[in-house]
């Protein structure tokens, strides 16, 4: 098994309850960056240079609209294909609340950078477009966060401007997915229906969508209660790559690469390696700054 776990020097810590760490997730097209996009610039949480910059690289690009999902979509690739790639940080804060936000990419090929963007996030906004429901991305990144224990879930059915603001269609959405969050054990599961697009229930209440009886996301990730500390007991280490080198320095070494995300972990330890259920002991914890 292990000959060493390695981690990227983030053990266990307190944060405070004024930073909520959030991460997105959906398939391909469902509108992760153009959400984020648009929460913030209606939270006015970009520069007037930024928003030049977009309004020119849609004009260039032939875009009838400013494609505020630019502001994540960071790679080359990602802007020519209008995919998500890599996992984009972005940081904003409100009167309420600081926020770092991960915006990760939707496409099965891309699970594993998922993973990474949202091992360390207290919500998980999962977006589902109205007019394909519920697809196997979706359940693959619900099921995801309950395996990671994500304590809040928030799955906005986006692209409602498309299916007319209708009503039905949300329900329907929201009746398939509250029986699969239930046998799946999340905690906290709010369903909210938007359009990023044109920015409806994102940071203001739509007018488009009156039977919708609840807050904007904005609002719900200002008053979301998010706990004051990391579980110092539960043992979780989400593996996100493996390590081996195959150098002349290290010719055997094997190294399990995440970020320690509950627990203690000491060299020595017992470990339980799911979902294959062997036991094995940790060799030595190596961290990114040799530590």
């Amino acid at each position: 098994m292990a000959a060493g776990a390695a981690t990227n020097g983030h053990l266990a810590g307190a944060r405070t309850t004024e930073l909520l760490r959030f991460a997105t997730a959906g398939s391909v097209d469902d509108g992760k960056s153009t959400l984020i996009g648009r929460l913030l610039h209606d939270s006015k949480a970009i520069f007037e240079d930024q928003l030049e910059h977009l309004l020119a690289t849609s004009e260039r690009r032939g875009d009838a609209y400013v494609d505020l999902a630019l502001l994540t979509d960071g790679l080359r690739a990602e802007r020519e294909q209008g995919i998500t790639i890599d996992v984009a940080y972005r940081y904003f804060q409100t009167a309420k609340r600081k926020f770092i936000i991960a915006d990760t990419p939707g496409h099965e090929q891309y699970t594993r950078n998922m993973v990474t963007g949202a091992s360390t996030a207290d919500l998980s906004v999962v977006l589902v477009d109205a007019r394909k429901g519920v697809s196997e991305q979706t359940r693959r990144h619900a099921y995801i966060a309950s395996l990671l224990r994500i304590p809040h879930v928030v799955v906005c059915v986006n692209k409602m401007d498309l299916v007319g603001y209708d009503e039905a269609v949300f329900d329907a959405i929201v009746e398939e997915l509250v029986d699969w969050t239930a046998r799946l054990g999340l905690p906290d599961v709010t369903f909210i229906p938007m359009s990023a697009l044109h920015g409806d229930n994102v940071v203001e209440r739509s007018l488009e969508m009156p039977w919708y009886d609840g807050p904007p996301l904005l609002y719900h990730l200002e008053h979301v209660v998010i706990a004051p500390a990391r579980d110092l007991v539960n043992l979780r280490f989400p593996v996100q790559w493996v390590i081996r080198p195959s150098s002349q320095q290290h010719p055997d070494y094997r190294g399990y690469a995440g970020q320690l995300v509950g627990g203690v972990l000491r060299p020595g330890d017992e470990v339980l390696v799911l979902p294959a259920g062997q036991r094995t002991r940790v060799a030595e914890v190596d961290t990114f700054d040799a530590g």
